[in-house]
This record gives C-alpha cells, sequence and structure tokens, in this order.
C-alpha cells in the first residue's frame, strides 16, 4: 500500500468530486502505478495535463508513485510557454485540424466559419472516432473525457467551457488559431472549401433579392451550396472577431502578467 498526496490545479478540478477540489487530499493505492494511470483513476484526462511535481521536481508520465509522495498536477499554462521546460509532451498534427464529437456539432459549424478544417460526424461510435482522428491526423476534441484515456488516440482535447462563445476563445487560445483563421472559406455544412462562382453560372437558383443585391459568390463544390455576403454573413463577421479580439485581449493580458 502507497499512500500519496495529490492536488489539481485550476480546470482540473473539474474532473473531481467537490470535496477534493482545490485541496491537497490524501489517497490511498493499492499497488504499484504509473503517475499516469493514477491521474487517470481520478478521471482527468493526461491530454489536460501540461506539468507534474513529484515531491516539487519535474515527473513525466512513466514516473512510477512512491509512498508518501506530494504530486501536484498542472492544466496548460495559456500565459506562457513551458513546453521547452517541461516533462509533459503532448503531440499535434502538422497541420491543425479538428474532429468534433456528437455533442459538439454547433461548434463545429463556427470553426468552419473560421476557415478552420473541422470534421463532424454525429453518427461515429467511441472507437470509430478514434479511428477516424487517427487516420486523418485529426485533434479529436470532446466533452467526453472518457475517450480521452484510450491509449491509441494520437491527439486529443477536452473542451471545458459550456457556451458557445467561450468553447472558442478556449480553442483559440490552446492552439494559437489567429494565425489560421480565414473567415467564410469552407461549407458550414460539409467543411469543403469554397470556390468564387461567377453569379451568371447560379444567377436562376437565387432569389429575388439577392438577385438584385450581390454580385459575388461562393460555392462547394461538393455539396453545391451556394453562399454570399448577407446579414447573416456581417452578424457572423462581427460575432467571430469580437471572440478573436478577447482571445487577443486574454493572451496579452496574461503575457504581460508573466512579464512583470
Amino acid at each position: 500500500m502507497r499512500t500519496i498526496h495529490l492536488r489539481c490545479y485550476e480546470e482540473l478540478n473539474e474532473f473531481l468530486p467537490s470535496e477534493k477540489r482545490k485541496v491537497q487530499f490524501t489517497h490511498t493505492i493499492p499497488v504499484q502505478t504509473s503517475v499516469k494511470d493514477l491521474i487517470e483513476s481520478f478521471n482527468i484526462p493526461h491530454t489536460q495535463v501540461q506539468m507534474i511535481l513529484v515531491n516539487g521536481v519535474q515527473e513525466d508520465f512513466s514516473y512510477v508513485v512512491q509512498n508518501n509522495d506530494r504530486i501536484s498536477i498542472y492544466p496548460y499554462f495559456h500565459s506562457f510557454d513551458v513546453n521547452s521546460v517541461s516533462k509533459i509532451y503532448h503531440p499535434i498534427p502538422d497541420k491543425i485540424r479538428f474532429l468534433a464529437d456528437r455533442h459538439l456539432g454547433t461548434l463545429a459549424r463556427y470553426l468552419r466559419m473560421l476557415g478552420i478544417d473541422t470534421a463532424y460526424n454525429e453518427n461515429l461510435s467511441g472507437h470509430e472516432f478514434v479511428e477516424t482522428a487517427n487516420q486523418e491526423e485529426r485533434i479529436l476534441i470532446t466533452k467526453d473525457h472518457n475517450i480521452l484515456k484510450w491509449n491509441e488516440l494520437k491527439y486529443g482535447y477536452f473542451i471545458y467551457a459550456d457556451d458557445l462563445d467561450s468553447q472558442l476563445e478556449e480553442l483559440i487560445l490552446q492552439f494559437k488559431l489567429k494565425e489560421y483563421t480565414s473567415l467564410f472559406s469552407r461549407c458550414l455544412e460539409c467543411n469543403s472549401l469554397l470556390h468564387p462562382i461567377e453569379k451568371a453560372k447560379i444567377e436562376h437558383r437565387l432569389p429575388p433579392k439577392v438577385k438584385e443585391g450581390h454580385q459575388n459568390f461562393t460555392i462547394c463544390e461538393r455539396c453545391d451550396k451556394i453562399y454570399w455576403k448577407g446579414s447573416h454573413y456581417e452578424r457572423m463577421k462581427e460575432k467571430i472577431e469580437d471572440i478573436l479580439k478577447i482571445a487577443r485581449c486574454q493572451k496579452m493580458v496574461k503575457t504581460l502578467h508573466c512579464k512583470m
């Protein structure tokens, strides 16, 4: 038997029962275990952990827990980059691309509005999600912490926020999405890239008011959906730009705070 003293910080507390949140608590381990297995026994996906301190010393996931260890678990540090000093390494694909689970359909559409390659299929099962994410080199974004424990999953991230705006802000900060955005360049329905099309070629398909008031159009060659910059475009553009502005401000404030 091993007795350890564990403390989880910031958003990692959301995975713990209320009596164990934001406090150091004592836990008994009946068998030898790695710190990774220990963390996941408390329903904390290892994908959400960026730093582990054991008795004040950094360790990686392979560390074997010892009796009377004092273990501190930290989430991602958005305010500054600790990748160069952290012993925890989370690989990311060469291109930032997502696969959203069945509970994140609205988020998937808004990521597509940003021009971020985001696949979504509400009919996929847990195993199919992991298999698809791996085959297509996508980051699986999910509200299901259990699926992130699968050893075969290459890339995964748990979405903490519940409301749409906060979810977008979270992903923009986590994956530095500002540099990848290209507003309204993807089809909201199927995720394919849009292409300009001459008005004369689709004029017969346009509502009268659209035909009179607009000259520039794009089309999805996969699902044949036509897009134009109507009132919905302006509303969505304003909303997305506000989110990007908030994300930039948050990053600047945290960086300044870190330098002080």
